[in-house]
């Protein structure tokens, strides 16, 4: 195995590290609002990447002020709705409906740098908006059409706030500012709402490590992610990252029960072979 071939394997580790901070949210449900949830992840994540940026001397200081505010605006409303809909729909559900995301930055590129017109293309994206039909057909029947189409929406977002993320890299901004700047926005915005709305409940031992739980896992994966693009085949890393919907499917069935329909199975497959399809066919900028 080629050293790209095994740095790619970070990415399953990434895989499983976010299944399992899916997991710590739905655990927080019962102790925290999801907003709380967003803080806490946050507000750990600020600090790590701060102590990060002073080890490399890599200054905060930007004059692309305006990409920084948008990318968090969108990042943090695409994870506010995330971790809600993790805390209402099954956990496999809730995490392939924001892996929509590559779709949306896949149309929102083509649109943004004027793309010809690609029928393979064009027809990879269809089918996983086919899979997104198949997995909320089942929500229609349990009355939750409305938190599987937040879910769609959360990915949506997610894919603008990637397309964000492109932007500013082009621009030369460092990943570890992009990073700092989103967990400063989330922080702010998710703590403001806590303080004007009195969502804040008392942290119990309980909760003390669901929170823990939550940080490490997110950032771990964070990191995994990040060396995986760093050192793997980019095509063969972000095919890899659909794991997160395999573990988080296993993950459900063992701590939940929850069970899913034939239907939301081949819509989740339909939406993995997209975006698998959709990276290797996507124009490369």
């Amino acid at each position: 195995m080629t050293p790209k071939s095994m740095g790619s394997l970070w990415m399953l580790a990434a895989g499983l590290l976010f299944a399992c901070m899916g997991v710590f949210v739905k655990l927080g449900a019962a102790h925290f609002s999801h907003v709380e949830l967003v803080f806490y992840r946050s507000f750990f994540g600020l600090l790590l990447v701060y102590a990060i940026l002073r080890r490399q001397q890599v200054s905060i200081a930007t004059t692309h002020w305006r990409p920084h505010l948008w990318r968090g605006i969108s990042g943090t409303v695409a994870l506010a709705l995330f971790f809600y809909c993790i805390t209402a729909l099954p956990l496999a559900t809730a995490i392939t409906l924001n892996y929509t995301a590559p779709l949306f930055l896949t149309i929102l590129t083509m649109l943004v740098f004027k793309d010809k017109f690609n029928l393979p293309l064009t027809i990879a994206i269809a089918l996983g908006f086919c899979g997104v039909v198949l997995l909320l057909h089942p929500t229609l029947e349990r009355d939750q059409l409305t938190t599987g189409l937040l879910g769609l929406i959360s990915g949506f977002l997610a894919g603008v706030a990637y397309l964000n993320v492109k932007q500013l890299g082009m621009m030369g901004e460092p990943a570890t500012r992009v990073v700092f700047y989103f967990s400063l926005i989330a922080s702010i915005c998710s703590g403001a709402w806590m303080l004007f709305f009195g969502e804040v409940h008392a942290i119990t031992q309980q909760g003390f490590a669901i929170l823990l739980g939550l940080g490490a896992t997110a950032t771990l994966a964070q990191l995994s992610m990040t060396h995986a693009y760093r050192v793997g085949k980019t095509l063969v890393v972000g095919s890899m990252a659909y794991s997160t919907i395999i573990f988080a499917s296993l993950f459900g069935m063992l701590l939940w029960d929850e069970v899913l329909t034939a239907s939301s199975w081949l819509g989740m497959t339909f939406i993995v072979a997209s975006g698998v399809l959709s990276l290797r066919l996507s124009p490369k900028h």
